[in-house]
């Protein structure tokens, strides 16, 4: 398990690294290609710019993400996703609650991947051609000198209401982030409903943001989980 998250933060990494050149207005959000490797390529040169801010203060990621990151991430279709059947129990309120919740939780956790960069080089595969699919797969190359390159894809899905594609998935060595969070969060969905879930991720949110080159890096994030 440890070593899969590894190579999620890898991805996630390499792939923002492509998400940081240009503003959020300039970004093409209507071919998932493109939009996946111009937002990649404006997160990352924000990430290189403000480096040495961010080795003082680790909390700037997570403005990063917010800012950068978060406006092309279909993160309320993958809220519900994550939900599955145990949203139909749960009231306007909650789910709304969970869906901002989720959010924050997702800022938080790609914050921490931030961590991890060290300039990995990253490969798109070519655009494929877009008939009427709703929802395609981005493929991606996370090449690394000390490992083998890592295939991953990114789940985008067109939003119906704007008609603009935004990222809700990742898959990597064919195992969707999405469906893990689901299994993490079912038997706390069953026991205790959606209104729990969602205090337990704001929980997980507040958690400060930890470089791993830190040599109690282990030690920090352990001692966080132990405090929720």
């Amino acid at each position: 398990m440890k070593q899969l998250l590894v190579k999620y933060s890898v991805i996630l990494l390499a792939s923002i690294s492509f998400l940081a050149s240009a503003n959020v207005s300039e970004i093409s959000k209507t071919d998932p290609y493109v939009m996946i490797e111009e937002v990649s390529k404006i997160t990352f040169d924000r990430f290189a710019r403000e480096e040495k801010q961010i080795k003082e203060n680790p909390e700037l990621l997570k403005d990063i993400v917010r800012e950068e990151l978060m406006p092309h991430i279909f993160y309320q279709y993958a809220a519900l996703k994550v939900l599955g059947n145990y949203r139909k129990g749960a009231s306007k309120e909650d789910l709304k609650s969970f869906i901002i919740a989720f959010r924050e939780y997702l800022i938080t956790s790609y914050a921490q991947v931030f961590t991890l960069y060290e300039h990995q080089r990253v490969e798109f595969e070519p655009a494929k051609k877009i008939d009427k699919q709703k929802i395609v797969m981005v493929g991606v190359d996370i090449i690394d000198e000390n490992r083998p390159p890592i295939n991953i894809k990114f789940k985008v899905r067109k939003n119906s209401k704007t008609n603009e594609w935004q990222a809700f998935d990742l898959v990597a060595e064919g195992i969707s982030l999405l469906d893990a969070k689901q299994k993490e969060l079912r038997s706390i969905l069953a026991q205790n409903g959606v209104a729990e879930v969602t205090e337990m991720l704001k929980v997980k949110s507040a958690r400060k943001i930890v470089f791993k080159k830190d040599e109690d890096v282990d030690a920090k994030l352990k001692e966080q989980e132990a405090s929720e």
